[in-house]
């Protein structure tokens, strides 16, 4: 019997790709209300006003709360429906180390594997990040949130594991989501923090082909996030 694999990181972001069914319509839009904070942790999601809201039937748009069970961004409560994922400070700690724990592992092996196309595409996804960065502080937060995943995903995209991408990009989205919350772009762009120099700091390691360098920036650079994160939810 062949091996099961997960969706892969490719199907999980379907941020740019058209939405096939009115289900993954619904579940877009939802997930992205989920992450922006419009739907707020904790909130009660009642299939018969969001369905409206939502222009979808209720059968299509339990579907689409489901997607989001899978993303651990809603939770089932059985018969009683779906909320809204919790947040805590312990399981912002957790998304951290758990995504450094494995993305810095995938950056070490698609180092080693990368060829010239590899390296290529990853200068190609930095330069366009580079340019959003360029823009101004806050100008264009979501075209940056895009375009910083991209470069996330360019930089592990040697290492064929379609479980760890598959993870990385819950992960992503669970971290993209306390930036909202906590944390807005804004913010983080105003303290004397350089994000920028932080993926120079990343990709330059990563195509002269230092793994062990561009891990130890790329775990700082996602830790420093989380730190960042901990102190405004702390001042909450």
């Amino acid at each position: 019997m062949s091996p099961v694999k997960p969706r892969t990181a490719s199907h999980v972001d379907t941020d740019i790709t058209t939405p096939r069914t009115l289900a993954e319509r619904a579940y877009l839009s939802l997930r992205s209300d989920v992450i922006c904070g419009k739907l707020a942790p904790g909130e009660k999601l009642r299939v018969e006003h969001l369905k409206d809201q939502y222009q979808v039937g209720a059968s299509t748009l339990r579907e689409a709360l489901s997607l989001l069970v899978s993303d651990a961004l809603v939770s089932a409560e059985g018969q009683r429906g779906f909320r809204v994922a919790p947040i805590s400070l312990t399981d912002l700690e957790d998304v951290t180390n758990t995504r450094v724990m494995l993305e810095t592992e995938a950056l070490r092996q698609s180092i080693r594997r990368g060829d010239d196309d590899w390296e290529l595409a990853l200068t190609a996804s930095y330069e366009r990040l580079t340019s959003t960065e360029n823009t101004g502080p806050g100008a264009v937060p979501l075209e940056w949130e895009l375009r910083n995943k991209k470069f996330h995903e360019a930089l592990i995209s040697a290492y064929d594991s379609p479980w760890t991408k598959y993870l990385l990009a819950i992960l992503y989205r669970h971290g993209e989501r306390y930036r909202n919350i906590n944390w807005r772009l804004t913010v983080a762009h105003v303290t004397d923090r350089n994000v920028h120099e932080e993926h120079e700091a990343i990709y330059l390691a990563a195509v002269n082909r230092q793994e062990a360098r561009a891990a130890l920036a790329l775990e700082a650079h996602v830790r420093i996030t989380h730190d960042i994160v901990k102190r405004q939810a702390q001042k909450m």
